[in-house]
């Protein structure tokens, strides 16, 4: 066997592997992933790159696979497959068969030979750590740290062997099997290399991250350092000194101390040892210099790379820095696309989190609203030059929509308006924008209206928005006329002429998003503003007579809102189906396990169901199934081709025992009361005088009038988008058909643009296989900012201390109140409605809703968002039925956990947990 260089050898041309199973690490590649795993490829690549990285060798995954084919693996990767991620003991159990079978293995006599020659190049009984590499471990979109074994000064060539066993088990250690399960990651596909290389003997050790992983900013690095070797600190064993350096100027931004009461030190003859430091905490383990050398070297490897790194690091004794892993760093969210981003660091809100979505948009969706944030924009007279690519402000970043609001931030009028309307539509992300208003790099440049106006002007005076005020205030009847009329006109124009070609159809989609949809907003919204601004008015009007929280009743059980007519409907379904014994029987308990959803969807679909069933789910789908859960985006399918979300909530209301609890009981008590409150309150004001009581009666009815058709031009744009869906789900039949693409469904994986190429002849299959892996991957990603800068900083993660507890409470989370009303009961964290069982009287704690999570409110006991303000979707909907709600209760998802007793007071904002209850801490994994 060839001798193994040293460290940091410059890049060579690829060999064949060593004995065919073992490779000199510095002859190991990014290309040989599924040889040599990610942690064995990325610690070749900074060998290549010159970069100080201990000698070493890599024993390959064929060197696993042909000694534990014998092994019987076969059956437990059969069995690990067919078992359902959340089953957690199933899952453990198998994984307990497969450490036994692989730990009894007897390794080959020539992988043996190869491990023998290998090591004996590294000198005699080197120590060695000795690190499992999984093929599906330190990719760019998931991190598996922390998943398989690190052994630690391992010395001579039995113990190594036994170390290698060791880390062929660790392929199967519960929490890596768990890992895979949650992340679709077939247990066949996964095998194991192992790394071998020359122990550092540190002095000093830790991570290295190149970006910073909390706030985001990727021009800052993040050092943290402990004596000893690194273990004590990638552990968490260890308080270690961290540090916060600037990469562009190279200052020290932040340094804390740690107390580094516990060091790992290797023992001779091998192993380690844990040793209590009791005077380590008073002075930094590393210098200045040392601190900066690591930057650069963090830096280098970033830029390798391309990506920011999670980088170890450990100095030995002789002061020699040495990298001793690097993985990406997965936790940070996606830059804006850079094509799209203008000089100067940049303010982006994210649209899709505004509108309660926290998964990202299919390639489609983000298409569809390229297109309409185009019309947006030209009808506001800004240059467009292509509408396909949307307008300067529009960009995507981790395929979620998000909007450039640095000129809003850098406008007086910017400053005063738009976050008085985040207040009530999403509170928090008004609070982030308010804080940016200190920060120098946004300092207001505009103090004009006249810029504001030049754009607003013209789509106000074309929608006849002056007119339809007035006609409102003075002729409210015929102001509600007017708007049905509207949405009649607007729905046939969405009608597209039978007998289309499919190329006819798309030229029929690009219309309707780049013409046909925008009209709705200044058509409709000026009617519910005025309702909320009568609401406002009457409260001046009234002062202090109103008392506080007076007005708020007012608002309960509000006539002309589309989203409680749905669930009304829903519920109405629901009342029908309990008078029919042959109906309910197909909804009870036994019936409606695991496989009971698709059961009835296939008996739906089949016309097989009870009567009250067939026709009556038949009536509500023909009139609202146009709508969906995460309905904003073209791709995700609606309720109308797949019904289970409306069966599993139908089968959630026939739960609901006590009639008094009946949904239509109290909505239709929240009308009366809210019209008894108007007339206490025109009483009130008439103690001042008749005009007084007049003005605030006049104002309250227009309230209680035109506030519920807040929902309505998001229905309608729902309605136009169901409509572009169907005629892209035909043009996607026509491209499967002619071969260009697998199924009618992929078309939602491409944009309008290679649609049109596909029609014209261009295969389009190896596009979408791409573009779905894309999507799968990231709809793993929990944490969505609200606020993001163009250099990659999330505002809101910079404030220090945890935004969602009052400090010296514990347990007491605040958020905004959105419907009065105190109810305590057992908390059920839902992230996803599909498929989501709500027990009667749940308190439903949720990131964001849309209108698709709406029917789970009918039975909640309470409503806790992460997201939203007193007027979005999820607010108004609960306080027309009445259930307390809190919104804007930062990590609500997981600081509450499902069975937690929690009391809800949506008039004071807050979330009380029951004593000893603290949900699942999240933190960045390492190894």
């Amino acid at each position: 066997m060839e001798q193994l260089p040293g460290a940091g050898a410059p890049a060579q041309d690829q060999q064949e592997p060593l004995h065919g199973l073992v490779l000199a690490l510095e002859r190991v590649s990014a290309g040989l992933l599924p040889d040599v795993g990610g942690k064995a490829a990325n610690l070749g690549e900074l060998m290549r790159s010159g970069l100080p990285v201990p000698a070493g060798f890599c024993l390959t995954t064929e060197a696993y696979r042909r000694a534990t084919s014998p092994a019987g693996l076969d059956d437990v990767h059969a069995a690990l497959a067919a078992t359902a991620p959340d089953d957690l003991p199933g899952l453990a159990r198998l994984a307990a068969d497969a450490r036994r079978l692989v730990l009894a293995v007897d390794i080959p006599a020539d992988i043996a030979d190869a491990v023998r020659a290998a090591y004996a190049a590294l000198g005699t009984d080197a120590a060695v750590a000795v690190r499992s590499s999984a093929t599906a471990e330190d990719l760019p979109f998931a991190s598996f740290a922390g998943q398989q074994d690190t052994l630690l000064n391992v010395v001579g060539v039995d113990a190594v062997l036994t170390a290698v066993r060791q880390c062929w088990a660790s392929l199967w250690t519960d929490r890596a099997v768990s890992y895979r399960a949650t992340h679709g990651i077939s247990p066949s596909t996964v095998s194991l290399a192992v790394v071998v290389q020359r122990m550092v003997d540190a002095a000093v050790a830790g991570v290295l991250f190149t970006a910073n992983p909390v706030t985001g900013r990727r021009h800052e690095a993040v050092i943290d350092a402990s004596p000893g070797l690194g273990e004590a600190v990638v552990s968490g064993a260890v308080n270690p000194d961290h540090f916060v350096v600037d990469s562009a100027t190279q200052k020290i931004l932040e340094r804390r101390i740690g107390s580094k009461g516990v060091a790992i030190r290797p023992l001779p003859g091998g192993g380690t040892e844990r040793v209590e430091q009791s005077d380590a905490g008073s002075q930094p383990c590393v210098d200045d210099a040392q601190l900066l050398a690591l930057e650069r070297l963090g830096r280098r490897a970033e830029l390798h790379f391309g990506a920011p790194q999670d980088l170890e690091w450990a100095i030995d004794g002789g002061g020699v820095l040495w990298l001793t892993q690097s993985r990406p760093v997965t936790t940070l969210y996606p830059l804006p696309e850079r094509r799209r981003v203008r000089e100067g660091t940049r303010v982006y809100l994210c649209f899709s989190l505004a509108q309660g979505l926290t998964r990202p948009l299919t390639p489609m969706g983000l298409a569809g609203f390229r297109l309409i944030a185009s019309s947006v924009a030209r009808a506001a007279q800004f240059d467009v030059p292509e509408p396909h690519d949307g307008p300067t402000p529009y960009v995507q970043a981790g395929q979620r929509l998000f909007f450039d609001l640095t000129p809003v931030v850098r406008s007086a009028v910017g400053r005063a308006i738009v976050p008085r309307v985040f207040d009530v539509m999403e509170s928090r992300s008004a609070a982030v924008l308010r804080r940016l208003f200190t920060d120098p790099r946004f300092s207001v440049t505009s103090r004009s209206p006249w810029r504001v106006l030049r754009h607003v002007g013209p789509v106000a005076a074309r929608a006849r928005v002056p007119e339809t005020l007035l006609r409102a205030l003075f002729r409210p009847e015929a102001a509600l006329r007017r708007a049905e009329r509207f949405g009649e006109r607007f729905r046939a124009a969405l009608v597209v002429p039978a007998g289309s070609t499919p190329v006819q159809r798309l030229d029929h989609v690009e219309r309707i998003l780049g013409h046909e949809l925008f009209p709705v907003v200044p058509n409709i919204l000026p009617l519910p503003a005025l309702g909320f601004a009568s609401l406002a008015a009457a409260g001046r009007l009234l002062g202090d007579d109103a008392g506080q929280g007076a007005l708020q009743p007012v608002l309960r059980g509000l006539p002309n809102n589309v989203t409680t007519e749905m669930d009304l409907a829903l519920w109405q379904l629901a009342a029908a189906i309990r008078a029919d014994a042959a109906a309910v029987a197909v909804f009870d308990d036994a019936a409606f396990d695991g496989a009971g959803v698709p059961e009835l969807v296939r008996r739906y679909r089949a016309r097989e169901l009870p009567a009250v069933v067939q026709s009556g789910l038949a009536g509500f789908l023909g009139r609202y199934g146009h709508r969906a859960v995460a309905e904003i985006d073209l791709g995700m399918p609606r309720w109308a081709d797949d019904p289970s979300h409306i069966l599993g909530v139908l089968a959630n209301y026939l739960r609901l025992e006590d009639p008094g609890q009946a949904p239509d009981r109290q909505f239709s008590k929240a009308a009366r009361e809210a019209e008894a409150q108007v007339e206490r309150l025109a009483a009130a004001a008439g103690e001042r005088s008749r005009l007084h009581a007049a003005l605030v009666r006049a104002a309250l009815k227009r309230t209680r009038m035109f506030a519920g058709l807040r929902e309505l031009p998001k229905y309608h744009i729902v309605e136009a988008l169901a409509a572009v869906r169907r005629q892209l789900q035909a043009i996607g039949t026509e491209l499967a058909s002619a071969g260009r693409i697998g199924e009618a469904d992929d078309v939602f994986f491409l944009d309008l643009a290679e649609v049109r190429e596909g029609l014209a002849g261009r295969p389009l299959q190896h596009l979408v296989a791409q573009r779905r892996e894309d999507y799968e991957q990231e709809l793993g990603r929990r944490h969505i900012p609200r606020v993001l800068l163009s250099d990659g900083t999330e505002p809101e993660a910079l404030q220090t201390g945890d935004a969602g507890a009052k400090a010296g409470t514990p347990g007491l989370l605040t958020g905004t109140p959105a419907s009065a009303g105190t109810v305590t009961a057992t908390a059920r964290v839902i992230l996803d409605p599909h498929g989501a069982r709500l027990e009667p009287g749940e308190i439903l704690v949720a990131p964001s809703t849309d209108p698709g999570w709406t029917p789970l409110f009918l039975t909640a006991g309470a409503l806790v968002m992460e997201m939203g303000g007193p007027n979005s979707h999820g607010a108004v909907v609960a306080r027309e039925y009445g259930i307390p709600a809190v919104v804007g209760v930062p990590d609500a998802t997981s600081l509450i956990a499902t069975g937690h007793s929690i009391t809800v007071d949506g008039a004071a904002g807050t979330v009380v947990l029951d004593a000893g209850a603290s949900g699942p801490q999240q933190q960045p994994a390492h190894e």
